[in-house]
């Protein structure tokens, strides 16, 4: 395969919802890269995550939402590319941090004896309260009533108030219940917090035994961090001073003082725990408390330049995403409607954009914004900027929002099923002229679909996602005339194109699973005919078909049965060319 440059790169991400009291995990550890200039299309059912993965990129995640765990590296030197020039003032700042983390450098020295001292404070607290087990299932047993609780409360609203009284009643009486146990249930965990406390503490042999092991540690760890530092820690310390003065730097002066007091105590308490400062990876993760960390890659007696990891699933302030939203990751809607201000010109609209990101005049915002209409094929574009979004038809709404998406020169476009509310015959056209953009503005497409006939004609990769996971990973062609994973078998059945006459239409039985439980084995087992033993005990691993083609199936697995694709998808190739055109 020929080498491309990741432009984008998703590692273990996990995003999770707080739904109605519980905790729906909607992306599970999902990793994927994506090349400059390529165009991959994300497929799958409804609520496979599609939307949801790709909304991570841009922060655009509702208000419920959260990323749980995993990075997002954008990989833009431009963006990532950090100057800062250096005064009588900077050069005392930059001091002055430095002397402060020598002196915090000295908690080094007891680092170990530190540790010690928490392991014992943490088995002292273990014996004080519920074991871990008693934890889970009191939470277990509590989420679950509070759950039913909601879900009867939200019925009850339904009732008819003249025509349901029964109804209504029953359901007040069964919600007191549920609040009965609750209350109940959270007594006894109480109770047994209580009970477990006074045992503790009642065990006097154990309790002199903690204090004298905790009072030989104190003194030892007091002697400790009175030794002072090395030459090499003082160096290390100026380095870290001068980068988080350079990753400070582009805030005003209130923020800026703010991040660095912030940043000096994340600094503090990684020297108190004796973590590896010198290893850049230690130190992006003590950064990313506060801020993207700029690494020094060179400096002067005037500047000092470095160079920043951009993590999208840690974006803290709304100045590094008001750079990276709009200006280098951008988004395309399926309903244009939604997408414009019915009340602003269409003009406007595009301009407004244009002077947000870009430092030009409104004259020149305007000629951009003309061209650009004129680019996604807007005729007499002059006499039409003006124009209100009710006076366009759908195509040409959605021509316009592709407009502003592309007003900025953004590195990634993603297309949310864009024609979703289009007309057939539109959709094609929008389609190529995605594609053929593409060609001038060399962005990279991020296509969210369930329509294969789509993925066919637009894109380089497939991802085929199911239950929050990547099973399926390869180029259009192998994903098409070289399924590995059941659930793409199944879907590319399912097709209508490929439907036979007098034959009945294939679809997948059963649905997916629920998102808010813990997932047993293969999640697609349920639902798949080819189920083997191991589906319902153990997820799969990523297996690897070719340099471009993973699948995450146990019938990769050397030791599984053979088994031959469905009928329906064989000889697959000389179907689509018929159904698809392609």
């Amino acid at each position: 395969m020929e080498e491309k440059k990741v432009l984008l790169s998703a590692r273990d991400l996990v995003v999770k919802f707080h739904v109605r009291g519980r905790i729906l995990t909607a992306i599970r550890g999902i990793s994927l890269d994506i090349y400059e200039d390529e165009s991959i299309a994300i497929v799958g059912e409804s609520g496979s995550g599609k939307s949801v993965f790709t909304k991570t990129f841009a922060n655009m995640l509702d208000d419920n939402g959260y990323i749980d765990q995993g990075s997002i590296i954008f990989n833009d030197p431009e963006l990532a590319d950090t100057t800062l020039n250096l005064g009588p003032v900077e050069h005392r700042r930059i001091r002055g941090i430095a002397s402060t983390l020598n002196g915090y450098a000295k908690l080094e020295n007891g680092a170990a004896t530190y540790r010690q001292m928490k392991d014992l404070e943490a088995e002292k607290r273990h014996r004080e309260t519920l074991s871990d087990e008693e934890y889970e299932a009191f939470n277990t047993q509590l989420d679950d009533l509070r759950f039913q609780r909601t879900e009867l409360f939200n019925q009850k609203q339904t009732f008819d108030t003249s025509k349901e009284k029964e109804q209504i009643k029953a359901a007040a009486d069964s919600i007191k219940a549920l609040d009965d146990q609750i209350k109940a249930l959270e007594k006894k965990r109480e109770d047994t917090v209580k009970a477990h406390r006074a045992a503790a503490r009642q065990d006097t042999a154990y309790q002199n035994s903690f204090r004298q092991r905790m009072d030989k540690l104190k003194q030892t760890y007091a002697q400790e961090i009175t030794l002072p530092i090395t030459p090499e820690t003082q160096k290390r310390n100026e380095e870290i001073a001068k980068e988080i003065y350079l990753s400070v730097g582009r805030y005003n002066a209130l923020t800026r003082n703010r991040m660095i007091y912030r940043l000096l105590g994340c600094m503090k308490k990684a020297m108190r725990l004796g973590v590896d400062l010198s290893s850049d990876e230690v130190r992006n993760q003590v950064f990313s408390e506060v801020i993207f960390r700029v690494k020094l890659l060179d400096e002067t007696e005037s500047k000092l330049h470095g160079s920043c990891t951009i993590d999208l699933a840690n974006v803290k302030h709304a100045k590094d995403l008001s750079q990276i939203r709009g200006s280098r990751i951008a988004t395309v809607f399926q309903d244009p409607m939604t997408s414009l201000n019915p009340i602003i010109t269409i003009g406007k609209q595009i301009s407004s954009i244009i002077l947000k990101h870009q430092n030009c005049t409104e004259a020149e915002a305007r000629r951009q914004a003309l061209d650009l209409m004129k680019k996604v094929g807007i005729p007499n574009a002059e006499q039409r900027f003006d124009d209100y979004p009710f006076q366009y038809s759908g195509g040409m709404r959605q021509r316009i929002v592709i407009a502003i998406a592309l007003s900025c020169r953004p590195k990634i476009l993603i297309c949310d099923e864009p024609t979703t509310a289009l007309d057939v015959t539109i959709q094609a056209q929008i389609l190529q002229l995605i594609k053929d953009l593409q060609k001038e503005f060399h962005y990279t497409i991020v296509f969210i679909t369930h329509d294969l006939g789509v993925v066919a004609n637009i894109a380089d990769r497939v991802a085929v996602l199911y239950a929050g996971q990547i099973v399926e990973l390869g180029t259009v062609e192998e994903v098409f005339y070289d399924p590995r994973h059941p659930y793409t078998w199944a879907m590319l059945s399912s097709l209508p194109q490929l439907a036979q006459r007098n034959t009945q239409l294939y679809s997948i039985t059963g649905t997916p699973p629920s998102l808010y439980n813990k997932i047993v084995g293969d999640p697609f087992a349920p639902r798949n005919p080819y189920c083997l033993t191991i589906d319902t005990l153990k997820d799969a691993p990523m297996f690897q078909v070719s340099q471009t083609h993973f699948a995450k199936t146990w019938l990769l697995d050397p030791r599984a049965p053979k088994i031959e694709k469905p009928e329906a998808i064989q000889n697959l190739h000389e179907k689509l060319l018929a159904a698809f055109n392609i």
